[in-house]
């Protein structure tokens, strides 16, 4: 199993820059949880649109793919959003407090 990136640094010896380190990571981590599930709903409601306005069997298609496309991108939003949570939680001990 891969070594987390922030299991390096002491929670105990954590001075005030490397705390607003962490608290600009989680919230870019939030920012890119939030952009992944923006994208996911975009490619849903597009599907949706494109298979609402389709006259061709391609277009109707296309609209369909768009559907599950947007499902995993938010999925994958998700998961990586989590990963990272945990890997900030090495660091910080209140965060995975809060969390679970």
């Amino acid at each position: 199993m891969s070594q987390l990136p922030y299991s390096k640094f002491d929670e105990n010896k954590l001075i005030l820059r490397d705390e607003l380190a962490i608290d600009r990571t989680v919230l870019a981590n939030e920012r890119t949880m939030l952009s992944y599930l923006r994208s996911g709903v975009a490619l849903g409601i597009a599907g949706v649109s494109i298979m609402h306005f389709a006259n061709d069997g391609w277009f109707w298609g296309l609209g369909i793919a768009c559907i599950p496309i947007g499902v995993v991108t938010s999925i994958i939003g998700v998961i990586r959003y989590r990963r990272m949570e945990k890997a900030i939680c090495v660091v910080r001990k209140k965060c995975c407090k809060e969390n679970v």
